[in-house]
């Protein structure tokens, strides 16, 4: 790609970026979105996505990107394939190095580089995601209709899924490897309380069992305390030990919260340096959706539109 210089650059090609392209580019700004070398976020290892507006019969993660990389394409939004390697939002036009080798500029800034959620390390975990293990109940949950299932983890998160996961399974069995929750008092007692919830202290997962691609089948668990390892019936596993958001590279500019998200006004997708803004996981600690994700797409690239009308774009 030649020209280097642009009216807005979208960093990260999930839901928000794809959507934030798509406005940018009806609105004329010709947006540059540096899609990452692994393109498409999380949606990339979903399987079925039952709860994205617009499908009726579902649709694949990676179907889904698509479809939206296509539409953005069509108003001819610039697609780069390479990783952000560093910013430089001292001053305007902003800088954005790629694959440490090429610089960018552009007027404004739409951050959408997502997050990750944090995962055991299990080479069948990677395997079977999607296919039986899942780091999203409210995604996935709905596939799981009378059957037993395992969460791991401890915290708020884990918690909340456990909880959630009730609707639809006939027994949650939630895993921690002390014999204490880290969750707030409240959700304890509200797991407590629930009939379908099991608690299984001091122990690890070792092993997730099933096929090359599926269905989970099974779980090894190990007892910390006694080292003794059982293996027990499962028809999914769902991670629940936190979520990364992707902003290392952003830190010495931007506000983060304690957990590293990236602050934005209320009620807006500004974040504390004028003409750069924030769309997406990357922000949202709470939801975590595709289509929350992509709503505030939508908001950052009207946001950056009228940021530049101010200054005289037309």
């Amino acid at each position: 790609m030649s020209d280097t210089s642009h009216e807005v650059i979208i960093i990260g090609s999930g839901p928000a970026g794809l959507t934030a392209a798509v406005y940018a580019a009806r609105g004329n700004l010709r947006p540059l979105l540096i899609e990452g070398a692994q393109a498409g976020g999380q949606l990339m290892i979903t399987t079925d996505v039952d709860n994205f507006p617009g499908f009726s019969k579902g649709i694949q993660g990676p179907d889904l990107i698509l479809e939206m990389k296509q539409q953005a394409q069509r108003f001819e939004t610039d697609f780069l394939t390479g990783d952000v390697t560093s910013v430089d939002f001292s001053k305007r036009p902003f800088k954005v190095v790629v694959d440490e080798d090429k610089t960018y500029t552009a007027k404004s800034i739409i951050i959408s580089a997502g997050a990750r959620a944090m995962l055991l390390g299990l080479e069948s975990e990677t395997r079977l995601m999607g296919h039986g293990v899942s780091a999203c109940a409210t995604c996935d949950g709905f596939f799981f209709k009378d059957k037993v299932v395992y969460v791991i983890g401890g915290g708020d998160t884990a918690v909340e899924e456990a909880i959630f996961l009730t609707r639809f399974a006939s027994k949650v069995i939630l895993v921690h490897r002390r014999d204490i929750l880290r969750a707030s008092r409240i959700l304890q007692e509200k797991a407590f309380e629930t009939p379908k919830i099991e608690m299984l202290w001091n122990t690890v997962v070792t092993d997730i069992l099933g096929g090359p691609s599926g269905p989970v089948e099974g779980i090894l668990l190990k007892n910390v305390k006694t080292e003794e390892i059982l293996e027990h019936k499962a028809d999914g596993v769902f991670i629940a030990i936190g979520h990364t958001p992707n902003t290392a590279l952003f830190q010495e500019w931007l506000e983060l919260d304690d957990r590293g998200y990236i602050k934005t006004r209320p009620g807006s997708t500004e974040t504390n340096i004028p003409g750069v803004f924030a769309a997406g996981d990357v922000q949202d600690p709470i939801y975590r959706q595709a289509v929350t994700a992509a709503g505030t797409g939508c908001m950052a690239a009207i946001d950056a539109e009228r940021f530049l009308e101010g200054e005289g774009h037309t």
